[in-house]
Order: structure tokens, then sequence, then C-alpha cells
């Protein structure tokens, strides 16, 4: 159960103004987002949070309207309301997984799969500009938060970059920074399927069960692929973030 103090950090500039349950809804997302509450955490029945804070249940019911719709709070039948265990992954930053879980609060963990050297592919010669009798490194691994399956991640990388698989440890990234080859940036595409049995059974879930399958293209600051990278993140714990504005208009010369 959640502490009140928890639940009701010190404010920002930001926070203030607007409607009080407004007010209370950046309260709330403050202290979720902070790691004040993790996930999976109740809190406290409605009559009995509303009373500790002074507020009326309609103020307080309007808050948490606001946190289910951004995904951040679950309402769960006869159980209560809970912080979400989904994860949001901002699709604007080029981040790791491990970077991504320790920022959440979460420990990250990979489990080795396989790794194995061959031949590109004429795919993965293609994606990675590679010739092609190029060798690559195939690397397969089980990604986990909290000894939580999130993600299984199949990349493949020019063998010219990784010389001993066996150092690559949690963070791949955190690897190709020390060899002086980090990405800078990638292009990913992003698509819905089901799980067959084999990646179902790795990630813990029911055969058949949604999964966002990712392919993953990383850059070199002079614009070589460094990184071919295909994953199933598991479609009840993620969800991908997107930020949109809308263009600004240019006026056309020439027309009225």
């Amino acid at each position: 159960m959640a502490q009140l103090d928890d639940l009701v950090p010190n404010l920002t500039a930001d926070d203030l103004g607007g409607p009080r349950y407004l007010v209370l809804a950046r309260q709330l997302a403050r202290a979720i987002r902070d790691g004040h509450l993790p996930p999976g955490t109740v809190l406290p029945a409605q009559r009995q949070l509303a009373d500790a804070l002074g507020i009326s249940r309609v103020t307080l019911q309007k808050a948490l309207q606001i946190l289910e719709g951004e995904q951040l709070l679950e309402s769960r039948q006869g159980s209560g309301t809970f912080v979400s265990d989904r994860l949001q992954q901002p699709m604007t930053m080029l981040t790791s997984f491990s970077d991504d879980m320790r920022n959440r609060g979460r420990r990250p963990t990979s489990r080795w799969l396989d790794f194995a050297y061959g031949r590109a592919t004429p795919e993965e010669a293609l994606t990675l500009a590679l010739s092609p009798s190029a060798g690559v490194f195939r690397l397969r691994r089980l990604r986990l938060a909290d000894d939580e399956p999130m993600a299984i991640e199949f990349a493949c990388l020019p063998a010219e970059t990784v010389h001993d698989p066996a150092k690559i440890g949690d963070s791949l990234y955190a690897y190709l920074e020390r060899r002086g080859a980090k990405p800078v940036r990638a292009l990913e595409y992003l698509r819905a399927r089901n799980l067959e049995a084999p990646e179902a059974a790795i990630l813990g879930v029911a055969e058949g069960s949604a999964a966002l399958f990712i392919r993953r293209i990383s850059y070199l600051p002079d614009g070589r692929p460094i990184e071919y990278t295909r994953s199933f993140y598991r479609g009840d714990r993620y969800d991908f973030v997107a930020q949109m504005t809308v263009p600004s208009t240019q006026p056309t010369v020439g027309k009225r």
C-alpha cells in the first residue's frame, strides 16, 4: 500500500495552476515517474485518500481518470487502483534498454540465448552496407527488468566491431561505446505481431500473445550502419510513445 507522503511530493512551478484535480494529477504523475510509486503499487481506497488529502471524491476521481488515460494507473475490478506496470518508451531518443530500465528505477539484466559468427545473409549485407562475403556476429538475448522477461533481441553487427561477444555484458551500447562505435541515430520500424510458441515460451506468456516486433538500424556519426536488430517486446508491458507537432506553415511565394 502506498504511503501518503509518497503520493504528494513537493510541487514545482510547472505543477501549479489550474483546477485542483489537475494539480493532483500532476503530483501523482511526478510521484510515479520519480520512482516514489513503483509499478504494481496499490493506492489507498478512494474514500481514505480523499479524506487524507482534504479533497472531494469527485476531484480525486477526475485526477485518477487522467492518469488512467495516460496509462500510469490502472483500475482492477475488486482489487483497487494500481500503478501500471506497463513501460512507456519514448521514440524520440536513442537509448539502450539498460539505461531505460535504470531511469525507471528497475534493475536490467540480460540472458544470453545464443551468439555466433557467420557470413552475412543478403539481407544483413544490404542493411549493414557490407560486402556479400563479410563476416557478422549474431547476438540473441532475453532482456529482463527486475528478473521479469521483457523482450527478445536478435542483433547483427559487423564482425570487426565485436571482437569478443562475451565482454558485451548487459548493455550492447555500453560495449560499442568502449569500442569507439556507439551509434548516434537509428531508424525503427514497428509492427504488431502475435507471438509464436518459441518466443512466447521464452517471454513467459501464452502462445499468440500480442507483441511489438521492431526492426532497428543504427548508424555511426559518419553515416555507416553499425547495428541491425530485430526484437519482440511484450505487448502487455510496453507502450511506445511518439511526440508529434503540427508542421509550421510557410507562406508560398506567388500565391494568395
